[in-house]
């Protein structure tokens, strides 16, 4: 039995008489650290391996073991491909080396993103997860000339929700490999630990992250960060008093009590300067109400929350970094059910800026709740209002998983949400705003607003946004549908299958821009 032990030393990989007898991983278990490095793909006229900088500083440590085992054990890495070597130094007696593809890519105007930033998100959350298969709980990672990618990839990598089950996976902490970029990887880490608040607020059960609940979690981890941030959970009686009829006409077909959620962060230098104001889309569980869905999916409907959930984790991963800029966020919470109680096919209802709704659709709620907030928003003289929700299943057919559909009457702001979607892989579409699909919906039999369009199902996505147009007052306004990123199958490929918490990095991104511009007259 010690032969194979020899081999797996001798020539470093994990050779297939260890892997037969399953030595490799028992051998090294007990060794509790190791570490992910990055590696580039060769240069096709030279052939020449190309370590990162802190690959190269490792290998001159092991007297260029490294760089000999990986020429030995195969082809060039390709991008998003990994390789594990045993016993090539005490410290890390696991090392995974990972592919970073092309070294010479940066930002692809095909694609609209960042490849470079994007090869290293996917190339370290690998490496993470392969060590978090063999139970390493201690993994350094190469900062791969972007420290805040690699902590992205690596936090984000390494999420999965499996709160309820008995059997869990180990925790891995991964930390920065040398100390160098340590501003830059702690700030991923927020940004990856804000996006995976979101996914966890999304993929769990609705019986657990109720409106109560979610709320009684974003007053927990806000209370904690100072004087300068505050949480206001409003209860159905304030609802009332607002006149927030079309979010009350959706709560009152269940048992859950309605909450609105307000959340105010003071980072500005001036604290009288005009907030930035996300508003996002809170229904914890959407049956459709009594024009009920299909039962296949339905357990999907748990993450409809999706929008308040990134608009609170990117404040608090805002307040966490003491981004100087006041931002607002409000959530209206609920369900919505069918019961005796619910709103019914051509019911009508009034919104809290006086316009009347007719409600041709109970499943087309959440423009019922988004209304009333962004009523709401609007007396906040903010210098722009960005509102977030799982809105509608025709922007999943128009765009799927590839980007957040953006509806906006502002080019200032359209700049902005690009931009930060280049930066951190989450994509940003714009989407028509025209006169056409306002027409769609002001021309109702029966009250001011439809909340569906004349033409049915054609430009669902379109008609939705065109139906908010009309409770919002400011220049500066965009409505991100997120239904469309909701989940992640495959699509990201450094994030595990589940609900995806897209875009909180997006906004905290563009909320670190909007801090160092100042909004056009």
């Amino acid at each position: 039995m010690l032969q194979p032990l020899r081999c797996a030393v001798r020539r470093g990989v994990q050779h297939s008489c260890c892997r037969r007898l399953s030595l490799s991983a028992q051998c090294y278990s007990s060794a509790r650290k190791g570490l992910v490095l990055g590696v580039y793909e060769k240069n096709k006229e030279d052939e020449i391996l190309v370590l990162t900088q802190a690959g190269d500083r490792f290998d001159s440590t092991v007297s260029g073991k490294l760089r000999d085992q990986l020429e030995r054990s195969g082809p060039s890495l390709k991008k998003g491909k990994s390789r594990i070597f045993y016993g090539l130094h005490q410290e890390f007696p696991s090392v995974v080396v990972v592919g970073l593809g092309k070294e010479s890519v940066g930002f692809n105007q095909a694609e609209l993103w960042n490849e470079r930033k994007e090869n290293i998100r996917t190339a370290v959350s690998v490496g993470c997860r392969h060590l978090q298969e063999l139970e390493i709980e201690q993994v350094e990672v190469d900062p791969c000339g972007d420290a805040q990618a690699a902590a992205e990839g690596a936090v984000l990598g390494l999420f999965e929700y499996n709160e309820l089950k008995k059997k869990k996976k180990k925790v891995v902490t991964p930390a920065l490999f040398g100390s160098k970029e340590e501003e830059a990887w702690q700030k991923g880490v927020s940004f990856a630990e804000g996006q995976n608040l979101a996914r966890y607020l999304m993929e769990s059960p609705a019986n657990y992250i109720t409106p109560t609940r979610f709320a009684q979690i974003f007053e927990e981890k806000l209370g904690k960060l100072g004087s300068n941030v505050k949480v206001f959970t409003r209860q159905k009686s304030w609802i009332v008093e607002q006149q927030m009829g079309a979010f009350l006409s959706v709560a009152k077909g269940s048992e859950e009590p309605p909450v609105f959620l307000e959340i105010h962060y003071t980072g500005s230098p001036d604290p009288l300067e005009s907030p930035l104001v996300f508003v996002g889309k809170g229904v914890t569980f959407d049956s459709g109400g009594i024009s009920i869905k299909p039962s296949s999916g339905m357990d999907e409907m748990r993450a409809d929350m999706g929008g308040a959930a990134t608009i609170c984790s990117a404040i608090l991963t805002a307040a966490t970094l003491k981004l100087p800029i006041n931002l607002i966020g409000l959530a209206p919470l609920c369900e919505n059910m069918p019961s005796g109680r619910a709103n019914k096919p051509g019911d009508v209802v009034r919104a809290r800026n006086g316009k009347t709704i007719q409600v041709d659709n109970t499943d087309a709620e959440g423009r019922l709740l988004l209304a009333d907030a962004l009523c709401y928003a609007n007396s906040f003289n903010a210098q722009a209002i960005v509102n977030a929700a799982t809105l509608t299943g025709a922007m999943v057919v128009a765009l799927g998983s590839a980007a957040t559909g953006v509806f906006t009457n502002s080019s200032w702001l359209w700049t902005h949400l690009q931009e930060a979607g280049g930066i951190t892989g989450d994509r940003m579409w714009r989407m028509p705003l025209f006169e056409h699909y306002s027409k769609q919906v002001t021309e109702s039999a029966l009250a001011d607003v439809n909340n569906v369009g004349k033409d049915g199902r054609s430009g669902g996505s379109c008609t939705a946004a065109a139906f908010l147009k009309e409770f919002v007052t400011v220049p500066h306004w965009a409505h991100l549908d997120i239904a469309g990123v909701m989940m992640n199958k495959d699509e990201v490929p450094y994030m595990r299958k589940g609900m995806s918490g897209r875009p909180t990095r997006t906004l905290i991104e563009f909320a670190d821009r909007l801090s160092k511009d100042k909004k056009p007259s």
